[in-house]
């Protein structure tokens, strides 16, 4: 909220924000290099936890700036160069990090690196992101206020942590229970409590800006069953993908030599290769029909990890792919991969691609652009329900059941997401033209 309240002078409301907060990035990144975890643990995780706190507003303030920036009939195709840059960002903050480390025997020149690279992202933010054509003035409302609420948020959502998990104690649970219901149990309560007394605290102290942005989209047609959409939309994925690796290398046998080619390196690149397909067919198709399409597409994949499961290793034979190193990956001998593992990766990474290119369209769609990065961050925030507290239900089931029912469920609980798409395909018809309330230009 406080990104749609403030604007940096002289930078503009999301291009200065995005400079400022990858300014920070980089400065703590070079301050992190010249500290050690041994010799100053207490620094280097203040550190660790300010980088990730900055790196989560920087997200914010990028898909703010998206989706004011781009027209309903771009979307798709911004979404899924959206979904291309966090991939290769991956691939640089991961693999290519690593490889610098042991190539330079030096984790503070790679957090120096990082920290220049960070710099360069800032200065081309500044000079050569264009402006938002109309973007919005934010609320003329007391900045003391704002910011003695958005105090009062934090406080409620750290009271209702707190009372969740010491009423769970005081029954006589343990949250260091190794029993996953347990865990999920504490996490819940804590959700279910925090959440409320963080809007209550909120509103108690006047804080406008998150509460007008609340209002205006809980004001529009159709908005508490959206929440409902996102969560569900991508919970069949969820479920299938969040136990891939443990399945492919304890259920069904594969190496972890197999399974990193074929789901860490081929599928990085179906995954972009899935979003460019699902961002140039959103150039010609609907964001309903293309929800629904690309819904059915992630159901029908997760079968393939019923048909491995039931099959096993080695039914349709394997392929040799040759040694490679491409400086991020290597292997350094040919390897065989199972034609059925490679069929069932492509097919999960290809439309899982897809439909978050659409899920991300749809949440663009929902943004009141006055109110932009608060709506963004809470709509992620539903969405993370699903991708989050699926894991441990994930684990406790596929033990209880066996692999071919989990994947069976998959398909089952996969169902809502596309009914729901189908259930309010004149809501998101509606969606085309983005919601301002008020716009004023620059």
């Amino acid at each position: 909220p406080l990104m749609d309240r403030f604007e940096p002078p002289w930078l503009g409301r999301r291009r200065g924000w995005l400079a400022l907060t990858q300014l920070a990035l980089a400065a703590l990144l070079w301050w992190m290099a010249s500290l050690s975890p041994t010799a100053t643990p207490g620094l280097f995780a203040i550190a660790a936890v300010a980088i990730a706190f900055l790196s989560a507003s920087q997200d914010v303030v990028v898909d703010a700036y998206r989706t004011d920036l781009l027209p309903e009939a771009e979307r798709g195709l911004g979404a899924s160069v959206h979904v291309f840059a966090y991939r290769l960002a991956m691939i640089l903050s991961g693999g290519i990090a690593l490889i610098w480390a042991g190539q330079w025997a030096s984790w503070p020149r790679v957090y120096e690196t990082m920290a220049l690279i960070m710099a360069a992202c800032a200065v081309v933010s500044l000079l050569a992101l264009p402006r938002v054509s109309a973007a919005l003035k934010p609320l003329d409302s007391d900045p003391r206020r704002e910011l003695l609420g958005f105090a009062a948020m934090l406080a409620g959502v750290a009271a209702g942590y707190w009372i969740a998990r010491q009423a769970l104690i005081l029954l006589g649970l343990d949250p260091n229970d190794a029993n996953r219901w347990i865990q999920l149990l504490f996490v819940m309560a804590e959700i279910a409590l925090a959440l409320p007394l963080a809007g209550w605290a909120a509103r108690r102290a006047g804080f406008e800006t998150l509460n007008r942005s609340l209002s205006s989209y809980f004001a529009q047609q159709g908005a508490a069953a959206f929440l409902a959409l996102i969560i569900l939309y991508k919970l069949g994925d969820a479920f299938a993908g969040s136990l891939t690796t443990p399945f492919l290398i304890k259920g069904m046998g594969f190496s972890q030599e197999e399974v990193g080619i074929a789901n860490k390196v081929i599928g990085i690149w179906l995954t972009i290769l899935g979003a460019f397909i699902g961002g140039l067919i959103m150039t010609r198709l609907a964001l309903y029909r293309s929800l629904l399409l690309f819904g059915v597409l992630q159901l029908v994949s997760n079968f393939g990890f019923y048909l491995l499961a039931e099959l096993g290793k080695g039914a349709w034979g394997a392929v040799m792919v040759p040694a490679f190193d491409w400086g991020f990956v290597a292997i350094d001998t040919p390897a065989a991969l199972d034609w059925l593992l490679l069929t069932v990766i492509a097919g999960e990474n290809i439309s899982g691609g897809m439909g978050t290119v659409a899920f991300v369209a749809l949440l663009m769609g929902l943004c009141n652009q006055r109110f932009t990065a608060t709506h963004y961050a809470m709509l992620s925030a539903f969405a993370a329900v699903g991708r989050i507290y699926v894991s441990p239900l994930s684990g406790v089931l596929s033990q209880s059941i066996g692999w071919p029912a989990f994947f069976l469920f998959s398909i089952v609980v996969a169902v809502p997401g596309v009914v729901m798409v189908w259930w309010l395909r004149d809501a998101l018809a509606r969606l085309g033209r983005p919601q301002t309330d008020g716009m004023v230009d620059d």
